[in-house]
């Protein structure tokens, strides 16, 4: 009993000190993409200003690959001693139950928080007929399966949104899938594929210039980036929306201390004019918890897609 009682203590105290003595080196933030997207962009601007504060350098580590999977296996095997941590959109919850052999499952990964949030935008070609998503729902009834939907890639946010309008609405649409948002609007955009959901980010661009047709965004309420836009509970589907939400993840083990010290220094980073400015540049609005809040969201998020993946009878090919 009294060695029981010893080996807490030490736990405890081990715990404490590795909290105070965090971080001992540099950090390395994990990004599962490739450079010049919207994870990119908000890992590099939380990443500059965590090195301020915590007067150690952060690294931007990149590992594109398999919906992310690759990028988020290299953090979930690493050392569980807070200095390799990873950012991740929805595909972290969504990968372990779409892939028939995922590289790791939610459990392998402790929630430090969830930093930002933003609507998709759904999107239609101009040449088709359709203004509103009304209009858009009725073309689909009436020519059913005619309609092509791109995303960025086999279990992606856009893709999950795609297959979810489709349930919601009891339509059917044929998923396209891209190596990326960049080639799903352009392709959209050409012509290729008439419908597809994209982050805010990937398709401003398109909606400035009018190559692209606006119908509804997927969050709670009006995205300040689209603002005459509907959203899709607006166009009558309160159960459609949809969160691109961004969060970063530690190594399950990592010490309870040392995830509320990041926890403490995320939220920190979050309040801070130049970040909150940043994030407003590609539509991310930031969010402010605490890593228990965060883990809660998160497995509330794994259930909601996993119903819709089982509901679909979705899988990764």
């Amino acid at each position: 009993m009294l060695k029981t009682i010893l080996c807490t203590v030490a736990l405890i105290v081990a715990g404490s000190a590795s909290a105070q003595t965090w971080p001992m080196h540099q950090i390395q933030l994990g990004v599962p993409y490739a450079p010049g997207g919207v994870v990119d962009f908000i890992g590099r601007t939380i990443g500059q200003r965590l090195s301020q504060q915590v007067g150690q350098p952060v690294v931007i580590d990149n590992r594109p690959g398999a919906g992310g999977m690759i990028g988020i296996e290299y953090t979930a095997r690493s050392a569980p001693d807070g200095h390799t941590i990873v950012l991740m959109d929805p595909a972290v919850v969504i990968n372990p139950v779409l892939q028939e052999k995922p590289l790791y499952e939610l459990k392998d990964l402790a929630t430090l928080a969830v930093v930002g949030s933003s609507p998709l935008v759904l999107t239609v070609n101009p040449q088709l007929p359709v203004a509103d998503v009304a209009q858009l729902i009725q073309f689909a009834k009436a020519s059913p399966g005619k309609l092509n939907f791109a995303s960025a890639g086999i279990g992606t946010t856009p893709h999950m949104a795609g297959e979810l309008l489709k349930a919601r609405a009891g339509i059917d649409m044929t998923h396209v899938p891209y190596k990326g948002a960049g080639p799903a609007m352009a392709d959209l955009a050409a012509g290729q594929v008439q419908v597809g959901f994209s982050s805010i980010t990937g398709a401003l661009p398109f909606l400035r210039d009018g190559r692209l047709r606006g119908l509804a965004t997927s969050g709670a309420k009006r995205s300040a980036a689209l603002p005459d836009l509907p959203t899709l509970i607006e166009a009558g589907y309160p159960d459609l929306e949809v969160d691109l939400w961004l969060g970063l993840f530690a190594p399950v083990s990592t010490p309870t201390p040392v995830v509320r010290r990041l926890n403490s220094e995320i939220n920190a980073a979050l309040k801070d004019p130049t970040v909150i400015a940043a994030f407003a540049k590609v539509g991310v609005e930031p969010r402010i918890n605490s890593a228990e809040e965060g883990a809660r969201f998160v497995r509330g998020e794994y259930e909601k897609w996993a119903q819709v993946v089982t509901g679909a009878k979705l899988k990764a090919k």
